[in-house]
C-alpha cells in the first residue's frame, strides 16, 4: 500500500479535519459526501459567502478572472469567513467543446487548497451532457417551446428583459432567475414582454437548479480525489498528476512525429520530482491519417 510524508496514508492527511466550501448555490449536495467517504473530509458552508459578486452565469456581474482564478479566489474567501485551513471550491464555464467545437461542453473544475501542507490541487471533469442553451423569443409559445428542449421544469430557466443582443443587461432588476414551474414561466414571459417586443431566454446553469450540472460537478470532485489519494514516488505527498502531455506519438506508416500524445509528465508540487511515462493510452503508434507527412 502507498505511504505519504511521514508514514502517512493519503485518507490521514484529511481524515476528521475541516474543510470550506464555498458555495451559495447547494454544491455540497454533489461534493461533500463524496469527500467525506474517500477523504474522511468533514466539509462545512460559510454563512455569509456571496459567490455573486465574483461573477454571476447571467453576466451582470463579470466573472473574477479565469475559471481557475475565479475558483482560487472563493476558497480563499471561504477560508478567511471560517478560519479553517482547507478550502474547496468549484467552477463552472459553457461553451464548445475543445476537440468537438459543434457540441455544446461543461468543464467544471474542483480546487483543494490545504494551507497547512501547502498543497493545491484541482479535480476536471469535461462532458456535452449539458442542457446549455438560450434564446430569444416573442411570445410565451416559443418560450414553452425552449422550456421543453431544457429539460423544464427539472432544470431551471433565466429570463431577462430589456436585454441585448447578447443576453446581457447591468440592471439585476430586469433578469428573474430560479424559473421552475410553468406558472413561474408564463408570468416571468408576460411580465418581459410588456418591457420589450423581444425576451431573452435561457437556462438556469446555477447548480440547485441543474442536474444535469450537478452530476459533472460529483465527477470533477472524483477526479480530485484520483489525483489526492496518487502521492509522490519521491516524497510521498498526495497530489502527484498530470502536469504536461507531450505530442510526438509516431506515425504507424513512416514514423513521422505527429501532434498526438507520445507520454504523459507527472510532476510533484512539494518537491518538484517528476515522471515522464510513454503512451498513456497504450497506443504506441499513430493513424497514419494524423500524420503531417502521409496526409498533409
Amino acid at each position: 500500500m502507498v505511504q505519504s510524508g511521514s508514514g502517512r496514508l493519503p485518507l490521514e492527511w484529511f481524515r476528521d479535519r475541516l474543510a470550506t466550501l464555498a458555495t451559495m448555490h447547494q454544491k455540497e449536495i454533489a461534493i461533500a459526501p463524496l469527500l467525506k467517504e474517500n477523504l474522511g473530509l468533514q466539509v462545512t458552508v460559510p454563512h455569509g459567502f456571496d459567490s455573486d459578486r465574483l461573477g454571476t452565469f447571467t453576466r451582470e456581474v463579470k466573472r473574477y478572472g479565469t475559471q481557475l482564478e475565479a475558483a482560487r479566489q472563493k476558497a480563499i474567501v471561504g477560508m478567511e469567513l471560517t478560519g479553517h485551513a482547507i478550502g474547496i471550491a468549484s467552477e463552472g464555464s459553457f461553451g464548445p467543446h475543445p476537440a468537438m467545437p459543434f457540441l455544446p461542453s461543461n468543464r467544471e473544475i474542483v480546487l483543494l487548497i490545504d494551507r497547512g501542507n501547502d498543497l493545491e490541487v484541482i479535480g476536471e471533469a469535461i462532458s456535452t451532457e449539458t442542457n446549455f442553451s438560450h434564446k430569444q423569443v416573442t411570445n410565451l409559445e416559443e418560450a414553452k417551446t425552449f422550456a421543453r428542449k431544457a429539460k423544464f421544469p427539472q432544470h431551471g430557466l433565466v429570463v431577462i428583459a430589456n436585454a441585448d443582443a447578447n443576453g446581457i443587461t447591468k440592471d439585476k432588476d430586469l433578469i428573474i432567475k430560479g424559473i421552475t414551474s410553468e406558472a413561474q414561466l408564463i408570468d416571468a414571459v408576460q411580465w418581459a414582454l410588456k418591457q420589450a417586443d423581444r425576451v431573452h431566454i435561457e437556462t438556469d446553469m446555477r447548480a440547485m437548479h441543474n442536474p444535469t450540472r450537478m452530476k459533472i460537478i460529483a465527477q470533477a470532485t472524483e477526479d480530485l480525489i484520483a489525483k489526492l489519494q496518487k502521492t509522490c514516488p519521491n516524497c510521498n505527498t498526495p497530489g502527484f498528476s498530470v502536469a504536461d502531455r507531450l505530442p510526438g506519438l509516431p506515425c504507424g506508416l513512416c514514423g513521422t512525429p505527429t501532434d498526438l500524445t507520445r507520454s504523459i509528465v507527472y510532476r510533484c508540487q512539494k518537491c518538484q520530482h517528476r515522471e515522464e511515462v510513454l503512451f498513456p493510452n497504450g497506443v504506441e503508434t499513430a493513424d497514419p491519417g494524423q500524420c503531417p507527412y502521409c496526409n498533409p
